[in-house]
């Protein structure tokens, strides 16, 4: 009876492909290799995994600096003097680099995970160098420019330090499977050593990391304080043009408890706010005075700064990207707004009992009060209808001759100093960013009876975060956002946390050691194979992935046998027969006669056994009783080492 058995035929490994292929652009089962990868290619391995870290700190950093976008922008206004969102391209290209080093990284983990050689694409490495070189270009310009925002990174991580771990954790717990993997199917004890001692550092570490986390949040909610005062920071910018008198009365309708603004001198002594030095950003000076678009905003006079249009910009530029929320009566109120004075803003102040604080900045030499700025102020504000003790006063100078003059006003100040030096200079309040003042800070001056206002808190984890510090009052550029915050995001009692931490980490730990376990036992089953078992195993239909890597070597390792082009013929069929099979029956001299005996020599150390290649008919009566057809891949395409391989050779004949 002559049967034909078909060659083991590879199934289609479309998943597989597509991994080498967006990586490497290897979407051929011969272009790919289980070989080890080579130094080269694990050095931009590694530097795929640095580009990936920086990234991710990067993106982490601009996704809590969303709370001082605003002042990003304005610190770009100061440097260029075209206003712009900056935030937009910078957090385009971020979102763009850190999805496609991520989509890398994945890749390169599945490529381990196969036991696939990493061969990264040259595309992907210029993509993956200008990732790199593009972040660390942003790191030194934003160290530069606006170097304080740093602070941020450590600040946010007491809100979010606790569930990064975890998340972390998990991460790094999946990532156990390959490890365990690597070290079970790898060779040298060297190698699987290190490779534990670095994969256990890691894991222990993250383990430990709760030691070091101290967040505010982490309390007994039975010593939370009452919930902080928000006054609006220049009103409420997001809602109505920044420093008009409808951005202030914006601000009241979100519950406020005061105001805080910048106040300049006019060229007749009238204090007006402005946070600018020129009017060119928030007023329509360019259209009305072109040639003194750039002159000093103190060098207008009341008269006409009153001429000026200070809300056509809000509704041109949309700096908080808020205007379409706008109804037609909205945007013509602010279509309509002016310059505010100081004394608009105390009567308010005084309607709604509101405190105020301000910035008074000194006018030009120029100016005619330039030495008289601080008392031209400081009648004005005796002058109006607020109660002195709602008036926070900042100006560091003449603030001896300030109290004797009007000794309710609450003296403030903007640098942080020791209690005791602040006791005697009379100062009872401090205006603080939010940055400069750590939750030990705030709970000294709290004790020392020592009121601090924080500036400029948008964001509601930042606002939770100062809470649970003991903050009695911020400033705010948000009021509506945090009007709607009614208690900390998040409070958890030490306890809590702890029993948290505890059992996150058994269960990794548990996690980690069933994988490796699971990993050594799976791989002991894969070692019992040879050569030539694998080739005689009929049975095994569906191989795993090291006998797939055996069979592979048979046929595409480097002196594997090259069949001559003349071996094309349909009648003759190749068969690949062990030296150990190789024993015909006594007498039977037409017993599989070779008519072209090679003798082929495999270089790898698995399979140093000679294979005797010959040609016999379909119909031989005669084959040795212990032989048995084997399973043997079929090379669909022509490889290096192979290219002599024809499509005939497709079956056993039995």
């Amino acid at each position: 009876m002559v049967k034909h058995q078909p060659l083991q035929v590879y199934e289609r490994q479309l998943c597989l492909s597509c991994i080498t292929g967006i990586y490497g652009c290897r979407w051929k089962r011969y272009q790919r290799s289980h070989e080890d990868t080579t130094k080269w290619e694990l050095l931009w391995s590694l530097i795929l995994l640095f580009t990936f870290c920086l990234l991710l700190v990067w993106f982490y950093f601009w996704w809590e600096a969303h709370n001082d976008y605003n002042e990003f922008n304005w610190v770009l206004y100061s440097r260029s003097g075209e206003w712009s969102d900056g935030t937009v391209p910078i957090l385009a290209t971020t979102a763009a680099g850190f999805t496609y080093i991520a989509f890398l990284m994945i890749l390169a983990l599945c490529h381990v995970a196969a036991g696939q050689q990493l061969n990264l694409h040259w595309l992907h490495k210029i993509g993956v160098v200008g990732a790199l070189f593009t972040t660390v270009g942003g790191v030194i310009s934003v160290s530069q420019t606006w170097g304080e925002e740093w602070d941020i990174v450590p600040i946010s991580l007491q809100a979010t330090g606790p569930f990064l771990q975890i998340g972390a954790l998990v991460a790094v717990t999946a990532l156990s499977w390959i490890v365990a993997g690597q070290v079970a199917r790898a060779e040298k004890t060297r190698f699987q050593v290190l490779l534990l001692l670095l994969y256990l550092s890691v894991l222990l570490g993250l383990y430990m990391v709760p030691l070091s986390i101290t967040s505010p949040c982490i309390m007994d909610p039975t010593d939370l304080k009452g919930r902080p005062d928000v006054i609006g920071h220049q009103g409420a910018p997001m809602l109505a043009p920044e420093n008009t008198l409808l951005s202030f009365q914006r601000a009241v309708q979100m519950n406020v408890t005061g105001f805080e603004s910048d106040v300049a001198l006019s060229l007749d002594g009238v204090p007006f706010l402005m946070r600018d030095r020129t009017l060119q950003r928030t007023t329509d000076v360019q259209k009305v005075f072109p040639e003194r678009r750039l002159d000093d905003a103190s060098l207008f006079n009341w008269t006409e700064l009153q001429s000026l249009n200070a809300g056509q910009w809000f509704l041109k530029d949309d700096p908080f990207w808020t205007v379409h929320s706008f109804s037609a009566r909205e945007r013509r109120l602010v279509a309509n707004q002016t310059v505010c004075s100081l004394e608009q803003l105390l009567k308010l102040a005084s309607l709604r009992n509101h405190t105020v604080v301000f910035r008074l900045r000194r006018p030009p030499l120029e100016h005619p009060c330039h030495y008289s700025w601080i008392n031209d102020t400081l009648e004005v504000v005796r002058q109006a209808s607020a109660p002195q003790g709602l008036v926070m006063w900042t100006p560091d100078e003449d603030r001896a001759l300030v109290r004797q003059v009007a000794p309710a006003l609450v003296q403030t100040s903007l640098e942080k100093h020791s209690p005791q030096r602040l006791h005697q200079q009379g100062i009872s309040r401090l205006l603080l960013r939010y940055n400069q003042a750590s939750t030990q800070d705030v709970r000294e001056f709290s004790r020392s009876n020592l009121s601090v206002t924080l500036y400029t808190v948008n964001e509601p984890w930042l606002f939770s975060v100062l809470w649970c510090s003991g903050v009695s009052e911020v400033s705010s550029e948000a009021p509506h956002i945090l009007k709607k915050v009614l208690a900390p995001v998040w409070l958890m009692k030490p306890d809590e946390y702890c029993l948290i931490w505890v059992s996150a980490d058994l269960i990794s730990f548990a996690v980690v050691i069933g994988i490796f376990v699971f990993q050594k036992f799976r791989s002991s089953g894969m070692r019992s194979y040879n050569p030539e078992q694998i080739m005689l195993s009929a049975a095994v239909r569906r191989s795993s992935r090291e006998v797939n890597i055996m069979k592979e070597k048979l046929i595409f390792s480097v002196g594997a046998c090259l069949v001559s082009p003349s071996c094309v013929c349909d009648a003759h069929r190749l068969l690949f027969i062990p030296p150990s099979l190789h024993s015909p029956p006594a007498g039977d001299s037409s017993f599989l006669r070779p008519v072209a005996p090679l003798h082929c020599h495999f270089p790898s150390p698995t399979c140093p056994s000679p294979l005797h290649l010959f040609i016999h008919p379909p119909n031989h009566p005669s084959i040795h009783p212990s032989f048995h057809p084997s399973l043997l891949p079929r090379p669909t395409t022509p490889s290096r080492s192979a290219r002599h391989w024809r499509p005939c050779i497709r079956d056993v004949t039995v």
